[in-house]
């Protein structure tokens, strides 16, 4: 079914005003909203749809679906 979508895969987020983000620069560290070791959220089209953990497969970086939302929760959060 050739429907594009967008993946995206989230670590954290972070509210950080302008005159902050200007000042960012190689070696910066920037403050996440979640702990080391927590999953991260597969989006699609900005709809959470799974759990899950990073791994390397051949020298790149995947992603291991842990926890898979089911079809009635993503449902109930469109409403």
């Amino acid at each position: 079914m050739d429907i594009p979508v967008t993946i995206s895969m989230e670590v954290g987020r972070s509210f950080i005003n302008i005159r902050n983000l200007l000042q960012l620069n190689q070696g910066s560290v920037v403050e996440l909203d979640r702990v080391a070791g927590e999953p991260l959220d597969v989006m699609v089209n900005g709809t959470l749809i799974a759990h899950g953990e990073v791994v390397v497969v051949n020298d790149k970086f995947g992603i291991r679906l842990t926890d898979v939302i089911s079809q009635t929760e993503r449902i109930k959060k469109l409403k």
